[in-house]
């Protein structure tokens, strides 16, 4: 039996789950951007590196430091090594999400004690890029890799002049896991639109006024970000190390924010934290309908709502524009090469082996429950088949693999990404929770982002 969409073991935590998948908060993930770095490009500029000099590098002895978060990754290590048994690879935990970055940082800083490759979630990169702290993977042959990934996925690790800064690991499409048996209680066709969302958001609040359709959590930075990377949104722009525009605020945003800020106003949604006891008694006991979630939500659910097996099924996001099919992305990360490595060659393959090697990548799906960046995963026909009675025997890998061929590539990240976390919290976020105006917030998150990004030392623009 494929072991894609079983639940995690007990022995992974729910945090770590999530840290995993690089599906943690956006608050929680990066602290301050500070770092150093000259400036410059590395090896961005630099020739290919020779197929004989690759050869005798591997040949070569050698000793490679890993961090990474993700549980039992030495049994993907492990195939990296058999196959390069001259270099062997030292795995680091050195930390989840925000002592991870922080630890990562503070050796940059003092010059001394940074690993020689580091898992990465998709936005982090920005925040390392701008301190010139990764390595172009460009000269080592990462560019050939480009047609093995996800689209989307290569703009995620690509800079603007075509440097290759990581390489990635894992996904998080979005897309909505729901309740059938409430849907079917109450007579709601499943919504293939946010107007019919909406609508069945009132007629089940109505009619049961204890349950609601969804929750939009008041915490969660990274479900907002993904939503209005769906609705087409581009709320920052970087170019160079200096300039930025920041767009929270514009037509798109403010969209997302009357929409959402109207359905939290009304009642119809709940705007509880995520990820708490209380969030999770209530998946449980059915007060939810929907959870509007990432690819690796289905494992995630299945070790956490078990009482509800067999209840859910899933299906894409509803759409703003029916005949444009889209969605945003929520977590997942890549391994990206430290610029200070003294063993550039062979952490560069490393990187490049560990993701793209067919059974290294497929030990990812079937062994950390990560839902897969190659297209030849999300292709196969066991992954994509697999149908588990949690969700009543549907295919559910099928729904998100079809998911993530609609995320939009050109959506970018800032380099302060904690503070774009922290100030929508602590803005839109509160609006939610307060039942207040969303519209104004987000003035108020683009105002207050603004003032920190000049504070930094970046020419700020506004779209």
């Amino acid at each position: 039996m494929p072991r894609y969409l079983t639940a995690p073991s007990a022995s992974l935590s729910r945090r770590g789950f999530l840290a995993a998948t690089g599906a943690l908060t956006l608050a929680t993930t990066l602290s301050a951007c500070g770092g150093s770095g000259d400036g410059t490009s590395g090896a961005s500029s630099a020739k290919p590196v020779s197929q004989a000099d690759i050869d005798k590098a591997m040949k070569t002895p050698t000793e490679l430091t890993f961090w990474t978060w993700v549980p039992n990754i030495d049994k993907e290590v492990a195939l990296f090594e058999k196959k390069y048994p001259a270099v062997k690879v030292k795995v680091v935990n050195a930390g989840q999400g925000v002592a991870h970055y922080t630890k990562l940082r503070t050796a940059l800083k003092a010059g001394s004690g940074a690993p020689d490759m580091v898992q990465m979630e998709y936005q982090a990169i920005p925040t390392f890029t701008i301190t010139s702290s990764l390595l172009d993977l460009r000269p080592y042959g990462a560019s050939a890799l480009k047609s093995t990934f996800v689209d989307w996925t290569w703009g995620q690790v690509s800079g603007s002049g075509g440097e290759v800064w990581a390489i990635p690991q894992d996904t998080g499409p979005m897309g909505m896991l729901y309740r059938k048996d409430i849907f079917d209680k109450h007579g709601i066709q499943v919504p293939t639109t946010w107007d019919e969302f909406a609508a069945a958001a009132r007629k089940l609040h109505k009619a049961a006024p204890d349950v609601y359709l969804t929750n939009l959590a008041a915490n969660e930075a990274a479900a907002w970000h993904g939503l209005l990377w769906q609705a087409g949104a581009k709320p920052y722009a970087t170019s160079g190390k200096s300039d930025i525009t920041i767009s929270v605020d514009d037509t798109v945003s403010q969209k997302l924010g009357a929409y959402w800020g109207g359905l939290a106003k009304e009642g119809v949604i709940g705007t509880e934290p995520d990820f708490a006891d209380s969030w999770y008694a209530a998946l449980n006991k059915g007060k939810y309908a929907t959870w509007i979630t990432a690819a690796w939500g289905p494992a995630f659910l299945s070790g956490s709502a078990k009482a509800t097996s067999g209840k859910w099924r899933a299906a894409p996001l509803p759409q703003w524009d029916a005949s444009k099919p889209s969605s945003g992305n929520w977590g997942g990360s890549t391994t990206a090469v430290i610029r200070s490595t003294k063993n550039p060659i062979a952490a560069a393959m490393f990187a490049q082996f560990l993701n793209s090697d067919p059974a290294s990548a497929k030990m990812f799906a079937t062994e950390q429950f990560f839902f897969p960046a190659t297209k030849s995963l999300l292709s196969n026909a066991e992954f994509v088949g697999d149908a588990p009675a949690f969700y009543g025997g549907q295919k559910v890998n099928q729904v998100f693999a079809d998911t993530s061929s609609t995320v939009n590539s050109s959506f970018q990240w800032p380099p302060f990404l904690d503070q774009a976390a922290t100030d929508w919290t602590e803005t839109v976020g509160k609006s939610l929770a307060d039942k207040t105006d969303t519209v104004r917030a987000l003035g108020t998150w683009q105002s207050r982002l603004t003032t920190y990004a000049k504070t930094q030392g970046f020419t700020v623009h506004t779209s």
